[in-house]
């Protein structure tokens, strides 16, 4: 197996949550790999850390473990489990955090009950260190799932809602705003061609209209709006060298629609 464990939170970086949990790891699997995908995840914002793994967990080599605590229900009855999904393993709370992935991919899971695999007499609230982070290791130590616990089938799901697309155009939703306040929508670029194709269009987003998409959003003026197809394969709201979220006042969860112009 490959030695890598990434690891994504909600903790930040103002506290010893992080050091600690690679503390751990480290104590149990000195030569593994740490790679941080993020510890700026919204406090409590379990569906932004899922949008987050599913655009970063994939690019990452067969075998790598995926540590991931966005865990506002910690201590309660949620489940602490292992996925497998195409060769890689994915670590933490059963409480919808591995919604987006394990709705796009087949998997296989487990429930974490051998606590021979955790840290002895765990907190209450802190299973990212004495739960998760051990476990991690063991299985970048080749531990296998089976000897950690007992299978899982019904593991909880949050959806996000689908955008509608009709005769009139599309309807969709931000569901993500990054750091430069780029606005991600969950419109496909596979619905635009579908829907739109060659026809002329309005986009329309928090006070803006926009009647093109555009390469990138370096292709309008500074200051100036841009509608273009982001990374994540998606719609997405720029401002060249400003902040979307701020001069448009626009939220996560916001409408945006395409209009057909008849």
């Amino acid at each position: 197996m490959s030695s890598i464990i990434t690891l994504t939170t909600d903790f930040g970086l103002q506290d010893h949550y992080v050091s600690v949990m690679k503390a751990v790891i480290l104590g149990i699997s000195p030569d593994v790999r740490l790679v941080d995908v993020s510890h700026q995840i919204p406090p409590q914002d379990i569906m932004a850390g899922a949008w987050v793994l599913r655009n970063a967990s994939m690019h990452f080599p067969a075998g790598t473990v995926h540590l991931v605590v966005v865990d506002p229900g910690v201590g309660t009855r949620r489940d602490p489990v292992v996925m497998r999904i195409n060769n890689q393993l994915f670590v933490g709370p059963d409480n919808g955090i591995f919604s987006l992935i394990a709705d796009e991919f087949e998997y296989e899971a487990w429930r974490l009950t051998n606590p021979k695999f955790w840290i002895e007499n765990p907190s209450h609230t802190f299973h990212g260190r004495d739960i998760f982070s051990p476990v991690a290791a063991h299985l970048a130590n080749g531990v296998s799932l089976s000897e950690l616990g007992e299978p899982a089938n019904d593991l909880v799901t949050y959806r996000w809602a689908v955008p509608i697309s009709d005769r009139d155009g599309i309807q969709g939703w931000i569901v993500h705003i990054d750091r430069f306040g780029n606005l991600i929508s969950n419109i496909p670029a596979s619905m635009i061609e579908k829907s739109v194709g060659d026809s002329r269009f309005r986009i329309y987003v928090g006070n803006t209209i926009l009647d093109e998409i555009v390469y990138t959003f370096g292709d309008v003026p500074d200051g100036e709006p841009a509608a273009y197809i982001g990374s994540s394969g998606t719609l997405e709201i720029a401002i060249n060298k400003g902040n979307a979220k701020e001069m448009l006042g626009v939220q996560k969860g916001a409408q945006i629609s395409i209009f057909l112009q008849k």
